[in-house]
């Protein structure tokens, strides 16, 4: 079925998975995670005012994921919309904001396009991650411009611990992986080092019915190489080095502009070369007990190079290139007053575009400052934020953000905030030919939110709903500035540890529109129901994942026609892992069981039941 009516799944497939497993005594504790994202500091997640996520390492390992989209697309809060096949291009969309309003870090350095804004999370492969830490809400105030729907932050394998492993796996449509890491510490350094590589014949990206459509299979590829070093040069002062590498692969049907050899989809094979490049040197220091330093040294490109040949002869019919380099600085000091915390941080970033798009600016710059104050005390805490940003195209804007949370009791908190973002209009946004519009202004917005949050011994739970205006809302199908966008919506999210039994469950309502039309912003859903139910007993660890979309709208091949409807979908995932022995195990996933047919983006497919089985060796 195409549609789904989501109000009868969403009571009755819960309890009837649930009905299958016994019921446990409440003697387990749910891991409480240390997150940096949500302060920039180290902080307990069950201390943390925002709505924040952690995906850990045993997470990560246990999912069984085999790539970073799909395991992001299952937590709350997150949506996505993808151009087919396995490693094609992707967005994604925090509480509904659009696909250029989310930051992504890497170990503290941001990534991503500068050109169209975009992500590059399908290079990044899940063997290079330590853990994700995933920020919902207005976050301009503490990581500068574009953090209107949240912060994505992958903190890659860290130095130090020792580990060895080594992992293969085979699949469905071609796919083959091989990775291996390895770490440790000798003397006062410590060092992790970790590849991977993964290719697969794939499927045809596009749908029958769509246009420039070459029924062949889209084959995809990627490698990556992480390296990360710290010494410890003396008690109270560190050097840290990190580097990730990511390259990719993949095929898709499209056609160069210009066009000197008259190619059309069925003559011409078009590939896209996405790579992510990123390393930083970060100097820690604590100058006194209350008093630690860093300063942060970092350089990012993201690179996105399309390949057209016809397929007759091979002859090349063109390249087309939009790439980003950042240079970033930052100080950042933490000065603890009792249980408060002080923090200063002055930074600089600097975006260069080097495409072969002849945009009029090639270049700006962003200085921030930001101080802010965390207040923890027995019943109530909160974090205040001020910063200021001087874009060089833009000029100076100011942010706040107040956040306040008080004890109920030993369980229940209450949380609230309120705080503004901006955001400056991408390259493309601005100079694209045909597409651009160099009068665009950036957005502002205010968001406010209120939530609970349970905290026991076994559970976790929280709701929250939240509200942000953004004023001068660029439209991304039309690139149209909006009056204005209302992002509303609820998030409601439970984890339930039983004695063997982890039951993980979300629920999103999402209603994005602009204003004064009162459109719906194109690839959002309006509800979206993730189950996650794990299982370890002896040796085996068995999972099971459901996912119910509502529809959603789409831009029409021509800008002209009015919006499409795609259609709800709901996916159902399982897998199963043994240990044989201490240091071997295996595990497989099947998903999309009943082999749906659905789509995240107009005339783009998605895959369809496949397998994926693999081994790891750790020693």
């Amino acid at each position: 079925m195409n549609s789904i009516r989501l109000g009868g799944l969403l009571l009755a497939t819960p309890a009837a998975i649930a009905a299958a497993f016994p019921a446990f005594a409440q003697d387990s504790r749910i891991f409480e995670p240390v997150v940096v994202t949500a302060t920039r500091t180290e902080q307990p997640i069950t201390e943390v005012l925002a709505d924040v996520t952690v995906i850990d390492r045993e997470t990560l390992d246990r999912a069984g994921q085999t790539s970073l989209r799909e395991l992001l697309a299952q937590q709350p809060g997150v949506q996505m919309s993808s151009n087919g096949s396995y490693r094609s291009n992707t967005n994604v969309f925090l509480r509904g904001a659009s696909a250029t309003q989310t930051i992504l870090l890497v170990d503290g350095v941001r990534v991503g396009s500068a050109t169209n804004g975009g992500l590059s999370l399908e290079t990044i492969p899940l063997e290079s991650i330590e853990r994700i830490e995933i920020l919902r809400g207005a976050a301009s105030a503490l990581y500068g411009p574009d953090a209107v729907g949240g912060v994505i932050q992958i903190i890659t394998r860290q130095a130090g611990t020792p580990r060895r492993s080594v992992s293969v796996g085979v699949g469905t449509d071609g796919q083959r992986l091989g990775a291996a890491h390895f770490g440790g510490k000798i003397g006062m350094f410590g060092y992790s080092l970790g590849f991977s590589h993964e290719r697969g014949t794939g499927i045809d990206a596009k749908t029958p019915a769509a246009s420039g459509l070459n029924p062949d299979e889209d084959r995809f590829e990627a490698s990556s190489l992480n390296f990360s070093l710290v010494a410890d040069v003396h008690t109270d002062h560190q050097l840290k080095f990190q580097s990730l590498y990511s390259k990719g692969r993949y095929g898709f049907d499209g056609n160069p502009s210009p066009n000197p050899l008259g190619l059309n989809s069925m003559n011409s094979e078009a590939i896209a070369n996405p790579e992510v490049n990123q390393s930083s040197l970060q100097w820690v220091a604590k100058w006194v007990p209350r008093w630690k330093s860093t300063v942060l040294v970092a350089q990012s490109d993201d690179k996105s190079v399309n390949e057209f040949r016809r397929l007759s002869d091979g002859a090349e019919a063109g390249t087309a290139k939009f790439n980003t380099k950042r240079d970033q600085y930052s100080w950042q000091n933490d000065i603890s007053f009792g249980s408060d915390v002080l923090t200063v941080l002055g930074e600089q970033r600097r975006e260069e575009v080097d495409s072969t798009t002849n945009y009029p600016v090639k270049s700006r710059t962003i200085d921030g400052f930001m101080a802010s104050y965390a207040l923890n005390r027995d019943q109530w805490d909160a974090l205040g934020v001020l910063r200021s940003d001087d874009n060089s195209q833009f000029g100076r804007f100011n942010n706040y953000a107040l956040s306040a949370g008080y004890k109920l009791n030993s369980q229940w908190r209450l949380v609230g905030s309120v705080g503004s973002s901006f955001q400056a209009p991408t390259f493309n946004q601005l100079y694209f030919p045909g597409f651009g519009n160099p009068d665009l202004q950036p957005q502002r917005s205010r968001a406010k939110e209120l939530g609970v949050k349970y905290a026991a011994a076994a559970m976790a739970a929280s709701a929250v709903v939240y509200e942000n205006r953004v004023q001068g809302f660029i439209t991304p199908s039309t690139n149209v500035q909006s009056a204005r966008a209302t992002l509303r919506g609820a998030t409601f999210a439970v984890d339930r540890q039983f004695d063997t039994v982890l039951v993980k469950a979300s629920y999103d309502y999402t209603d994005p529109k602009t204003e004064p039309d009162n459109k719906r912003i194109v690839r959002i859903a309006r509800h979206v129901f993730n189950l996650n139910l794990s299982r370890e007993t002896g040796p085996w660890q068995y999972y099971g994942e459901l996912k119910l979309a509502s529809d959603r709208e789409d831009r029409a091949i021509r800008f002209s026609d009015p919006n499409i409807e795609l259609g709800g979908y709901g996916l159902l995932n399982a897998g199963v892992s043994r240990k044989l022995n201490q240091d071997l195990s295996v595990s497989a996933r099947l998903n999309n069981i009943t082999d749906k047919t659905y789509s995240l983006a107009n005339g783009f497919t998605t895959p369809g039941r496949n397998l994926f089985v693999s081994a790891n060796y750790s020693f």
